[in-house]
């Protein structure tokens, strides 16, 4: 085995990496052992995909529900065209908003910004969207709170798609 890694083995990794890290002191070796390869090739071809900016960062996934996190609302917004960048910064820094988008208009439905927020309660998730409505000026702009009531799926992003025999473990 050289130092580097064959397509197939590239994408076999991408693979795994997409359902994140073995609990292990030794993660990429785990994954060496998976593809047929060695730790350091691993590590290599993982700092490679980070210096072309491929990802920013491994990180880990709470599941929030198990902490008591149990409500979360999507907050639509119709923000002006010429403020709607610099809202969707602003909202995307503060605290207690995970997601923030902006997205185009459709006929009958006017909202172009969108903000994810979560919460252990209704009351507490409606307060901090209200606060956070009149810290950016807000109030008076067409909005909308939509409440999940029920959870399908929720997990990371997937890229790669093993039902299509690409390569995937």
């Amino acid at each position: 085995m050289n130092g580097t890694l064959s397509l197939e083995q590239q994408q076999q990794l991408r693979c795994l990496l997409e359902n994140g890290l073995p609990l292990t002191s030794r993660p990429y070796q785990v994954f060496a052992e998976q593809i047929n390869s060695t730790e350091q090739a691993v590590i290599a071809h993982v700092q490679g995909l980070a210096e072309q900016g491929l990802f920013r960062r491994f990180g880990i996934v709470v599941k929030h529900r198990a902490l008591g996190i149990n409500v979360n609302v999507m907050l639509v917004m119709d923000i002006e065209d010429e403020r709607v960048h610099q809202l969707g910064e602003a909202l995307g820094k503060a605290p207690g908003v995970n997601l923030c988008y902006r997205r185009p208009r459709r006929p009958g439905w006017p909202y172009n910004l969108f903000c994810m927020v979560h919460g252990r309660d209704r009351q507490a998730v409606e307060a901090h969207v209200a606060e956070l409505l009149e810290q950016h000026d807000l109030l008076k702009r067409p909005h909308h709170l939509l409440f999940s009531t029920h959870a399908f799926k929720q997990r990371g992003a997937r890229y790669s798609q093993p039902e299509q025999s690409n390569g995937c473990i």
